[in-house]
């Protein structure tokens, strides 16, 4: 396919998706291979930056999406409702955390590292598209395991886990203290 050609169809694909598309797939739609659609998508970026428009292409992990640039925000608001925020409480955030680097992870894990109870948080994190079902344990009971979504990716500005930051023993202990503070709090309710 000409090169024009399977830029336009990439673009096609991407707006009309929304969401994010692997680079495999679009490799087979115009009958290229990997790295030849990344180069395809790579001058495509750069074209969109250089020529400042209003779009960009990101890269999800193997995954790409076309999106428009952050710094337009304010004047998209103008036009749209503006979007639901979700609140992160510290709670929601510790089980997030907990999620994030320790995927995939069954609830009983995610409560014994916490210490207590972590349903209203799943059930938040599972809401706000930040987490989501992997599919079940191979254990009694068939426990669902938890793992981190796109979103997750987007909203927290990573582009894989990879890039998360490492957590120190001394965050790590903090953490454990916190959790058996608010363990020791539920318990005197």
């Amino acid at each position: 396919m000409e090169r024009q050609k399977a830029e336009a169809v990439i673009e096609a694909i991407l707006f009309t998706m929304g969401d994010s598309v692997e680079i495999g797939r679009l490799a087979d739609v115009i009958e290229e291979d990997k790295k030849t659609t990344r180069e395809i998508l790579a001058d495509m970026k750069t074209r969109y930056e250089r020529e400042d428009r209003g779009i960009s292409i990101m890269e999800l992990e193997d995954s790409v999406q076309l999106c428009t640039k952050a710094e337009l925000y304010e004047y998209l608001i103008k036009i749209a409702k503006a979007p639901r925020k979700f609140v992160l409480t510290d709670t929601v955030l510790e089980t997030l955390s907990i999620v994030a680097y320790k995927q995939p992870v069954t609830r009983v894990e995610i409560e014994r590292i916490r210490g207590v109870s972590c349903d209203h948080a799943i059930n938040k994190l599972l809401e706000y598209n930040l987490i989501m079902e992997l599919g079940r344990l191979d254990a009694p009971g068939r426990p669902l395991l938890f793992g981190t979504t796109e979103q997750f990716l987007r909203s927290f500005g990573v582009k894989s886990l990879e890039e998360l930051p490492e957590m120190n023993p001394v965050q790590i202990e903090e953490f454990k203290q916190q959790a058996e503070q608010e363990a020791q709090l539920q318990l005197n309710i």
